[in-house]
């Protein structure tokens, strides 16, 4: 079973995470609600810089469900073509734009069943955009947050429901709004897959992780 840290060593881990930068900031680039919702829906597979670079001309021109409707899905794809999955994608995007055209007077909805319910959304895309847009602690585990909480201690878990459960719990109220962008940006750049560079990392003392690289 992993090991768990404990509460007093979590609490000092998002102290040290808010001191280094007090108001994380996802890194994918949106106007509004909507662009949001399209922007992390596309990213699933691929990267948010990719995702930034496809969606710069897009989100200029089209910012609204109707906008995307008017636009078609051939145009979309043109612009979105260098994403991972871009035909599935297109379609989706299209189709989540008629039901919230259709269906909710063209405003993205702020209920987590109701952006599941949306073509292309699952869980952890409507968790990022309820803590993204409506600043609720709602804890998105990617890739990078799933290894992170696993290695560290902080939100072990066999499954991506397990950890998000686990942040949830074990992560003090306090730092919970911006626990996710603390965790994912910390998988991003320090606590990487292969190589993790622990010689620099702001909680290595506090890690459980017995491989450090020092």
């Amino acid at each position: 079973m992993a090991k768990k840290m404990s509460y007093q060593t979590i609490t000092e881990v998002f102290q040290r995470f808010e001191a280094a930068e007090a108001e994380p900031k996802g890194e994918l680039d949106h106007v509004n609600v909507y662009t949001l919702v399209v922007a992390v829906a596309l990213s699933a597979q691929a990267t948010d810089i990719g995702v930034n670079k496809a969606t710069k001309a897009l989100f200029q021109a089209v910012d609204t469900p109707q906008k995307m409707l008017d636009l078609g899905e051939d145009a979309l794809i043109e612009h979105i073509k260098s994403i991972g999955l871009y035909r599935n994608k297109a379609k989706n995007v299209m189709k989540m734009a008629r039901i919230l055209v259709d269906e909710y007077d063209g405003q993205v909805p702020s209920s987590r069943t109701a952006l599941i319910g949306l073509p292309g959304v699952g869980r952890k895309t409507a968790n990022v955009v309820l803590n993204m847009w409506w600043g609720l602690p709602a804890q998105a585990v990617d890739t990078h947050i799933f290894r992170v909480g696993n290695r560290t201690g902080i939100a072990p878990g066999k499954d991506v429901n397990v950890v998000e459960r686990a942040v949830e719990d074990n992560i003090p109220a306090p730092y919970q709004r911006h626990a996710h962008h603390w965790l994912i940006l910390h998988g991003r750049y320090t606590c990487v897959a292969r190589k993790p560079k622990c010689a620099a990392c702001l909680i290595r003392d506090l890690c459980l992780f017995e491989d450090k690289n020092l």
